[in-house]
Formats: structure tokens, C-alpha cells, sequence
């Protein structure tokens, strides 16, 4: 691995870190129904390709954060193919939160995007 590829794995972890929360808060509000853990990760692949799911392992203590803070709710229930599923449920406070997060994430890209405009790629 380059020099390079080190830099642009750091960068993208460090962009992940923040955006992750705001998607999955998104994928639950947009579904309007609980979901597990798997579920969520499905869905993040579907509509982004996979760039924010990364491992699925890695999003379950963002969902314990998101609950630990009120955003999020959960319930278990038993499965008939495996171990008992943990379902997530966006909350009123998470909706909000949302809302909030949503304009500012889009700020800062419109600010990142216009610092970037006259770059090339």
C-alpha cells in the first residue's frame, strides 16, 4: 500500500465517522418501520452502493450510540432462522436531530463543494 492509499483510507474513515450516524438515522426515517441491524445494512448498500456501509459489524455500536442518546429505540424479537433480532426505530428526538444534521450536512458540502469548484479530477 502507497502513501497515497494510506492518506485516502484515513481521510474516508475520518469523513465516515460523522456522515454514518446521519445515514442511518436517514435509512430509518425513510423506511418508517423498525429494522434490524443486517436490514439496515442492506438497505445503506441498495441506495449508496455501499460506500457508507463498510463493515456491518461496525454499524451496531453506532445504533447503541443512536439509542444511548434517544434517537433511536429498540426491541428484540426471536427469529425462526437464527439468534433474536435487535429492531431500531427512529424516534421523534431522532427525527429532529435528523432535520438538524440533514442542514447541516448539507452546508458543509456546499461549502466543501464551492472550495472545490475549481479543481479538476
Amino acid at each position: 500500500m502507497t502513501d497515497l492509499d494510506t492518506q485516502l483510507r484515513k481521510f474516508q474513515k475520518e469523513l465516515s465517522s460523522g456522515t454514518v450516524s446521519l445515514a442511518l438515522l436517514a435509512v430509518l426515517a425513510s423506511t418508517g418501520e423498525a429494522m434490524y441491524g443486517y436490514q439496515i445494512a442492506k438497505q445503506l448498500e441498495r441506495i449508496d452502493g455501499g460506500v457508507l456501509s463498510g463493515k456491518q459489524s461496525a454499524l451496531y455500536p453506532v445504533l447503541r450510540n443512536l439509542e444511548g442518546a434517544g434517537l433511536l429505540d429498540s426491541h428484540v424479537e426471536p427469529s425462526m432462522s437464527g439468534p433474536p433480532r435487535r429492531y431500531y426505530r427512529i424516534t421523534d428526538t431522532g427525527q429532529a436531530v435528523l432535520q438538524q444534521w440533514a442542514d447541516a450536512w448539507r452546508a458543509t458540502r456546499d461549502s466543501v463543494d464551492s472550495v472545490l469548484q475549481g479543481l479538476h479530477s
